[in-house]
């Protein structure tokens, strides 16, 4: 039985605590969203799965949502249709009832992620699309020399691709997402040749694993962080970040179809 929290949150996270200020720092990047619209493969009617504040909504003409966090449906823009407040480990819809479906960000918070998206296939005839990162990458991205706690616990919280392709079922593509040196979505890698914005409070509670970090290594991390870019270390080790175009880490999409 999934476990929620006063909020509705279903996961790890908890958006009541966390999700306020969600939506100033992660705003959809055109970019990704084409990279979405390709996977679904132009189906109509899709259905989105942890949808949160409705990011990358667009790239699908009609989008039935699903979020469990009251916190994050409040955020959702006037434009889009309410979201239906339900997990992904139980949907509310028969067998085969849309297009297409596409869970963003998200797998990696459910309860039982195998149970989610077995049920995201049960109610979609066509393409399923999970945006999420490769565990094995994760660590890889400069943050580590930081503040390796952070993206220790992201490795444990992303499921290994296989696992998500085994779910799903059928035949699965996987490609990695380059992210864009300006992107607007502010999760961790999106700051890449942007160091300084880590250093914003409102930029990592937007991103959920910095929420599982005691204090200690929040001040350990934003005072060696400022140490380095004052003294230039930062920079003579990954300056070169700044200027690069794109940067393929763990961001990955995966598309599955029957």
């Amino acid at each position: 039985m999934t476990t929620r929290t006063q909020d509705g949150s279903a996961g790890d996270a908890d958006y009541g605590a966390i999700g306020a200020g969600y939506s100033a720092y992660r705003r959809p990047d055109p970019r990704i969203t084409q990279a979405i619209a390709d996977a679904l493969g132009g189906v109509r009617h899709v259905l989105n799965v942890g949808a949160g504040t409705g990011s990358y909504e667009s790239a699908a003409p009609t989008v039935t949502a699903v979020e469990p966090s009251e916190s994050m449906r409040a955020q959702r823009p006037a434009g889009l249709a309410r979201a239906v407040d339900a997990v992904a480990e139980n949907l509310p819809f028969p067998d085969g009832e849309f297009d297409g479906a596409m869970t963003l960000f998200s797998v990696h918070q459910w309860s039982d992620a195998t149970a989610g998206l077995r049920e995201m296939r049960r109610v979609t005839r066509g393409p399923v699309v999970v945006l999420t990162c490769a565990p094995e990458r994760v660590r890889d991205f400069w943050l580590y020399a930081y503040a390796p706690e952070v993206l220790d616990t992201e490795a444990r919280r992303y499921p290994p691709v296989e696992d998500l392709t085994d779910a799903l079922g059928g035949t699965a593509t996987i490609r990695t997402v380059p992210v864009p040196l300006d992107c607007t979505d502010g999760f961790n890698e999106a700051y890449y040749g942007r160091p300084e914005m880590l250093l914003e409070p409102g930029a990592r509670q937007a991103c959920s694993a910095w929420s599982f970090v005691d204090d200690e290594v929040l001040e350990r991390f934003d005072r060696t962080l400022r140490d380095d870019l004052a003294s230039g270390a930062w920079d003579r080790r990954f300056g070169h970040l700044r200027t690069q175009p794109t940067y393929e880490g763990a961001l990955v999409v995966v598309q599955a179809v029957p």
